[in-house]
């Protein structure tokens, strides 16, 4: 039996049977208030867990939050380091002398004729005989006498052939050498030519391999060796070795428009992929 309470309240089950008798209970009013308190606890749980949830980061930070006169009692090292470079050890030998000056070439001044109305103050240009003997420079001044190699002759009075000496391998020229097609013709080249060491690729071993070669004056490659060579792996040097041997000629190098030799340094990666 319905009571006057139940009439005037909107969610009781008995009321909603009673005015929803012969409509449709699948969605609408009907729906709403029989969930109505479903979802009213539901919200009240969630207000309740998300204040419990809060006051308990709070408990949290008060409680693990260093504070001030924590961070007062806490001790700092302030130990110096000592950076003074050791002493030198007196059993040590002395390092090696710096190497000595390059020879200097005997040259006499090269006075250009100048007519002039007292010439007596003037210096005298260096004698014809004097002229054919020594080069001519922009000053006068005496060789050491490394600039020529004398080879005694088969008698042994010194009277040879005079040999120049050999040339000069330049670090750094004002046109330095370039393989054919420019740096990216070369890597194309290196990758296209390299053999992978089979013991190296089945035991995993990679790494870079730093070679110097000379470019010589007609662009050929010699004198190729190993700066760094890959740990562990010598077969990888050798092969790195080879390749840069087969190069094709470069374009030498040039130091005021002659081509001279010329050190060259290029690393060669090994990667496995």
């Amino acid at each position: 039996m319905l009571s006057v309470n139940d009439w005037y309240n909107i969610v009781a089950d008995v009321r909603n049977e009673m005015v929803f008798q012969g409509r449709n209970k699948n969605y609408g009013a009907y729906q709403l208030r029989k969930e109505y308190t479903r979802t009213l606890t539901i919200i009240v749980l969630s207000m309740v867990g998300a204040a419990l949830l809060a006051y308990g980061i709070k408990v949290f930070i008060d409680n693990y939050h260093p504070k001030e006169e924590d961070l007062a009692n806490t001790k700092i090292d302030i130990t110096q380091i000592d950076l003074t470079p050791p002493q030198l050890d007196k059993n040590e030998p002395p390092p090696p002398p710096p190497p000595p000056p390059p020879p200097v070439m005997e040259t006499i001044k090269f006075v250009p004729p100048v007519i002039k109305e007292d010439a007596n103050e003037e210096e005298p240009p260096p004698p014809q005989e004097k002229v054919s003997e020594t080069n001519v420079g922009t000053q006068t001044q005496e060789g050491s006498g490394d600039d020529v190699i004398q080879v005694p002759d088969e008698g042994g009075n010194g009277n040879g052939v005079i040999e120049e000496k050999a040339p000069e391998i330049f670090t750094v020229v004002q046109e330095m050498p370039e393989f054919p097609g420019g740096a990216v013709e070369m890597m194309k080249y290196i990758q296209k030519n390299i053999v992978y060491p089979p013991s190296a690729r089945e035991a995993g071993i990679g790494g870079k391999c730093f070679l110097r070669f000379v470019v010589n004056e007609d662009g050929k490659i010699s004198n190729v060796e190993i700066l760094k060579g890959v740990p562990g792996c010598p077969e990888c040097d050798k092969e790195a070795i080879r390749v840069v041997k087969s190069m094709p000629a470069w374009k030498p190098g040039k130091q005021n428009g002659k081509e001279v030799k010329v050190y060259f340094q290029l690393p060669v990666n090994f990667v496995i992929k």
